[in-house]
């Protein structure tokens, strides 16, 4: 096994840097929908308060299910954004001529997803905090395993886009946009899992986000964690990085082997 050398990895993370400083439209984007999300459906989550039952609170149930998704959405587009900017510039084949390998260069693109949702993250929690009274304390310490959980996941996800564009082409890239808003029904943001169908149920206990989204909701409800569900989460969770780097490693020899990454262009999809 070829071991990472840190300043390859740093160096895309850098690039990421210069990016971000030299570019306030690149800024704006990594606070602002996150925002906008939370005053939205903290607005809602007021709403409902004022018309169920007294005693009913729905800020941690909704809006602290808003915030978790938003935080798996934005490590994941954190991930395929800092790829997507080496597609628009027309880098990669600049990229992958350098002694560069393949895991430094992932590496360095989870890197720069982690300070990306960094930023998103702590936008998040101040906002509903100051605006809306949400709190991560009721939650006690299983919000650090979910919070892991679904970093871990969106950086997989992440990584399985990367590795879908690379093999496609740019104009696949619509392809990953909607990939949160996909999952959504299946990991039960806003419900329990067992309102779904049985084949649809099937489904969500295959990905690592539907055991976060139950373990907050009895949470919420006042009953007990269940700290086995949460490990298989994890389990998951880790199991689905290393699927996606190695999904990634095979296309990336593909797209050499085959010369496709250096036609790179908008119009290659095949």
């Amino acid at each position: 096994m070829i071991a990472l050398r840190p300043r390859r990895v740093a160096a895309i993370v850098l690039r990421q840097a210069f990016l971000l400083r030299g570019s306030p439209a690149r800024v704006l984007p990594l606070f602002a929908w996150v925002a906008i999300d939370i005053v939205l459906w903290g607005f809602i989550t007021k709403y409902l308060n004022a018309v169920a039952s007294p005693g009913f609170n729905f800020v941690p149930l909704l809006l602290g299910a808003v915030l978790l998704w938003d935080f798996f959405a934005r490590v994941m587009q954190g991930v395929t954004m800092a790829f997507f900017e080496d597609v628009w510039s027309r880098n990669l084949l600049n990229v992958f001529a350098t002694p560069i390998t393949t895991g430094e260069y992932v590496s360095g693109l989870v890197l720069s997803g982690v300070l990306t949702s960094t930023i998103g993250l702590a936008v998040m929690i101040v906002l509903a905090a100051a605006a809306f009274g949400l709190s991560f304390v009721g939650y006690g310490v299983a919000i650090v395993p979910a919070l892991l959980i679904l970093f871990l996941f969106g950086i997989a996800l992440g990584i399985l886009g990367c590795a879908i564009v690379l093999r496609l082409g740019p104009a696949a890239e619509w392809l990953i946009w909607p990939i949160p808003a996909v999952l959504s029904p299946f990991v039960g943001v806003f419900y329990p899992i067992s309102t779904l169908p049985h084949w649809m149920q099937a489904v969500s206990w295959l990905l690592a986000p539907s055991y976060v989204f139950e373990a907050m909701r009895a949470l919420t409800a006042g009953r007990a964690v269940s700290w086995p569900a949460l490990g298989c989460g994890a389990l998951l969770a880790l199991s689905t990085i290393v699927l996606a780097g190695w999904v990634f490693a095979r296309v990336y020899r593909r797209v050499v082997r085959t010369g496709l990454v250096a036609r790179y262009s908008a119009e290659t999809v095949s």
